[in-house]
């Protein structure tokens, strides 16, 4: 829904696109505003495309309602680990294939970093929180160390790319250039920014005011990944340089290898993987049929991922001749795409990657007073995309089996379930079975964590020296 005309429009140049799209309000209180004000106000409106508005307001407007879930079947699950009931996957020629990708330079990590740590008691962009258990590492930074593992392995650099927010952009840019851009090469590292929505009133289709200058907006989801990189040119970035696949993963998980090489292999259909090298996902067993994760199923024939607020509970508990829950897997956000799928899925627009409704509450100045009003029931629509949604759209998309002990650590709240301390307990555990993998006693009391240089080592299956031997009661980066 954003784009980019001249920057040099005024707000009477804009004029008649926004009272074209119906949204002439939006100007009421232009002639109170300050010239700083205006400034702001005009580089926001510059954003909205302006044309395609009103169709969109049409199509979402209403109260927001539930997925239908359709016919529904578990999903395909490929595993290189032999689960029974998966289909089966070599690992090492899966692992051969994905280290051939990313040694030629074909493979650029994505990672989506646009949140704030406010709901883990934290003041910063969430990617800048210290999470390592030992070493007091941040989110980022363990994600820099095995890239640069990875990058020294594959004797070029590995792009990164991060997709922030405007409400984070300045913070996490600064961060980089204070720490050097943690130890990577300056080119390898690329920022771009999330779109956002406007709200508007299901009822009027007018758009809201937060402030007299401001539109009320929200982030477009992170299936408006898509559209940022294209609008911020990266997309083009990464055809000039010849990457054909993303590793695409949140930044809210300390776990997540951000290339593996088994699950890049398997993602273009190595070690008889069946996909198609478009759009690939891994999956966890759910811990229980109540977790709230979304489920990868065949609805209607097709892949794709059910929310489970929309997995009916008996649905949800239904067990196979395994004892397994039928609806088992559990979608934990990372994925590997295509370079050219992602540019077809910009060029299909709206019918590749639909919004998605929510009627919220969102605090608005009224029109007539020129007041804030707080609202006490949901009075807005909010529009965004998610990434998943891709998954249908693809040729013969993948799910892979995962373990969770070793990829999933969920950093969403600070204390308690999927929290702080548990993803840090989570990364010790991992320490501890990996060095106990290899023959060496865990000692009483000691915090473990695993350096880059180690988590790299053990997607690629290569040799590697811990660092230190810890001893009883330490702290030890392995």
């Amino acid at each position: 829904m954003t784009t980019t005309p001249a920057e040099t429009s005024t707000i009477e140049d804009l004029r008649p696109a926004i009272e074209a799209a119906g949204q002439a309000h939006v100007l009421s209180f232009v002639g109170e505003l300050s010239s700083a004000e205006v400034e702001a106000f005009q580089a926001q409106l510059v954003s909205i495309d302006w044309a395609s508005l009103p169709g969109v307001i049409e199509r979402y407007r209403g109260a927001a309602t539930a997925e239908t879930t359709g016919d529904l079947e578990p999903a395909v699950v490929c595993c290189p680990c032999g689960t029974p009931g998966d289909v089966a996957v070599d690992a090492s020629e899966a692992r051969a294939a994905g280290l051939e990708l990313i040694r030629s330079g074909k493979v650029a990590a994505l990672t989506v970093a646009g949140g704030q740590g406010t709901r883990l008691g934290f003041d910063g962009p969430k990617g800048t929180l210290p999470i390592g258990p030992a070493s007091c590492r941040t989110l980022f930074e363990v994600f820099a160390d095995q890239l640069s593992a990875a990058s020294a392995w594959a004797g070029r650099p590995i792009p990164w790319l991060l997709m922030t927010s405007p409400q984070n952009h300045g913070q996490t840019l600064r961060f980089f250039e204070e720490r050097h851009w943690l130890g990577l090469d300056r080119e390898q590292v690329r920022f771009f920014t999330q779109g956002v929505m406007p709200s508007f009133c299901p009822e009027s289709g007018r758009l809201l005011l937060s402030n007299k200058g401001t539109l009320a907006t929200n982030p477009d989801g992170h299936g408006g990944v898509v559209r940022a990189l294209v609008g911020s040119g990266e997309l083009e970035w990464l055809e000039r340089r010849g990457v054909e696949h993303l590793s695409y993963f949140q930044v809210d998980n300390p776990l997540v290898p951000p290339v593996d090489p088994v699950f890049l292999g398997a993602h273009i259909g190595a070690g008889g993987a069946p996909s198609s090298g478009q759009f690939s996902s891994k999956m966890v067993a759910k811990a229980d049929a109540s977790e709230k994760v979304g489920v990868f199923a065949r609805r209607n024939g097709q892949t794709s991922v059910v929310e489970y607020s929309d997995l009916p509970a008996d649905v949800a508990r239904s067990t196979d001749e395994h004892g397994r829950l039928r609806f088992e897997a559990g979608s934990i956000a990372i994925h590997a795409a295509s370079v050219a799928f992602l540019r077809s899925i910009d060029e299909a627009g709206e019918s590749a990657l639909p919004f998605h409704r929510a009627f919220k509450k969102v605090p608005h100045v009224d029109l007539a007073s020129g007041e804030r009003i707080e609202p006490s029931e949901p009075n807005a629509v909010k529009l965004e995309r998610f990434v998943f949604d891709a998954i249908p759209v693809a040729d013969e998309p993948m799910v892979m089996r995962v373990a969770r002990e070793r990829e999933f650590a969920p950093t969403k709240n600070a204390t308690g379930v999927d929290s702080v301390e548990s993803a840090k307990k989570l990364q010790h555990d991992r320490a501890a079975a990996w060095l106990t993998e290899r023959g060496q006693a865990c000692p009483d009391g000691c915090t473990l964590e695993l350096s880059g240089e180690a988590a790299w080592a053990d997607c690629a299956e290569l040799e590697y020296t811990p660092r230190t031997t810890p001893e009883a009661g330490s702290s030890a980066v392995l």
